[in-house]
């Protein structure tokens, strides 16, 4: 998903993009992906290609390669960058059909995990690790666990580059007040709660069925909660078993009973995220939570602006008793990230571009166009943010958790993405049971 701004129906388009249309893309195989290089690299020119997603926010991208083109950094490393804004809808196919041929870019933005894996395997990808651990700069500039949750088998391959966007339990502030509720810390809170609201006539959990990405979600935070970050870092790293840990069927359980016990109301599955109608439901009172990215603030506000600055309210995804995972962990969108390929022909140029990344001018410019920073200066900078409040307890949330689990859907192989999706909404829609959802899960590949 990209970066968290004004206009939050680019958030969610961005996942779809990356849901299906990766999965298409690296379906197609991974013939031809080592015969690649960049194009200033093949000509033995000054110039790097860099490839971005090309929506609106790209233009902090512009400015920072404008920047850099003009700086004393680029001099000394005798490399200027060419930026190349590839529509976001076409992103994935041009991204994979360039790193085929010879006119590979030299960086690239991308999503981390799943996304780069097929690049990471054909080795065509700068390993970061011990250039990020010897690198001032690098090293103490981003959040560490944004820089971890990018990567691959305990290497890092990226260098952040956006917004964060985790996983937050929103609720409407003036339904809680009105019952004399407060958002739940424990799974036992919560579960009290969903009784009294339903008492009163009102779901407790908007959910967008629709598009099945947002029931992923639940998923993500309960098996984090019950199992721990570690057990969805196995499979992420290939380890396909790590599918049949308690945990996961602990988590479908959950879920299981979550919506037999009304959860999520009825007919959820037919009520989508992408048009609006999950949100229409929360903001409209006839739901009392939504478990969303950072982004629903944003669509909120695009949407239903009074409640958005009214009745808005946010909090962690609760603790569940005897579970192994913290309460500080998160789940989502870490960021977006530059990588660079191996093939390039002025490494030094390349990596002197992304350090501009960690600087306060590039944090300053994420912070003015809506998006948190996951810079470790950015902190000071928020109270430039539209909502202050808001920036803040997303920056506190990412700067202290123990870990950020990337979503499942980016960071599985994206051949293994579209099929665990499909599981998914089996589970939610009652067309598989819990043991059925962990056995088809095990047998993907």
């Amino acid at each position: 998903m990209e970066s968290t701004t004004s206009n939050g129906g680019r958030a969610f388009s961005r996942r779809w993009v990356l849901g299906a249309g990766a999965t298409t893309l690296v379906a197609a195989g991974t013939a031809g992906l080592t015969a690649c290089g960049s194009s200033g690299g093949s000509g033995g020119g000054g110039t790097l290609t860099a490839f971005v997603y090309g929506d609106d926010a790209a233009k902090i991208q512009v400015a920072a390669i404008d920047r850099f083109n003009s700086s004393a950094a680029a001099k000394k490393a005798k490399g200027t960058i060419k930026l190349e804004k590839v529509p976001g809808s076409e992103y994935p196919a041009k991204l994979r059909t360039a790193m085929g041929s010879p006119n590979a870019p030299d960086i690239f933005f991308n999503w981390g995990g799943g996304s780069i894996k097929a690049y990471r395997d054909a080795k065509q990808l700068v390993d970061l690790t011990d250039t990020i651990t010897s690198d001032p700069v690098l090293k103490s500039g981003f959040l560490p666990s944004v820089i971890t949750a990018g990567g691959i088998g305990g290497h890092n391959y990226g260098i952040p580059m956006r917004g964060m966007q985790p996983v937050i339990l929103f609720y409407n502030k003036s339904l809680f007040a009105e019952r004399k509720l407060q958002p739940p810390t424990t799974w036992d809170q919560l579960l009290d709660i969903n009784t009294k609201l339903k008492k009163a006539g009102i779901t407790p959990f908007a959910l967008g069925g629709a598009d099945i990405w947002p029931e992923l979600m639940w998923l993500e935070y309960l098996v984090d909660r019950i199992g721990g970050p570690q057990v969805f870092d196995r499979i992420k790293n290939g380890d396909a078993s790590g599918w049949g840990d308690p945990a996961v069927l602990k988590a479908a359980q959950t879920v299981k009973q979550l919506i037999d016990d009304g959860a999520f109301g009825k007919g959820f599955n037919s009520v989508a995220y992408t048009n609006g109608g999950a949100p229409a439901v929360f903001a409209k009172g006839k739901a009392a939570m939504h478990l969303m990215g950072s982004w629903e603030y944003s669509t909120q506000l695009g949407k239903f602006p009074d409640f958005a600055r009214k009745d808005l309210g946010w909090t962690a995804f609760p603790t569940i008793e005897g579970g192994a995972g913290d309460i500080r962990n998160v789940v989502g969108n870490p960021t977006n990230y530059w990588s660079i390929n191996a093939r390039t022909s002025n490494k030094d140029a390349a990596l002197a571009f992304l350090r501009d990344c960690a600087s306060e001018t590039y944090a300053k410019a994420l912070i003015a166009n809506g998006d948190i920073p996951t810079t470790t200066n950015a902190e000071s900078l928020l109270d430039a943010s539209p909502n202050p409040a808001f920036a803040k307890f997303q920056y506190k949330m990412v700067q202290d958790a123990p870990a950020f689990t990337l979503s499942w859907d980016q960071a599985v192989d994206p051949n293994v993405s579209t099929p665990m999706l499909t599981e998914v909404n089996k589970l939610f829609v009652g067309k598989s049971s819990p043991s059925q959802f962990v056995s088809a899960l095990q047998g993907l590949k």
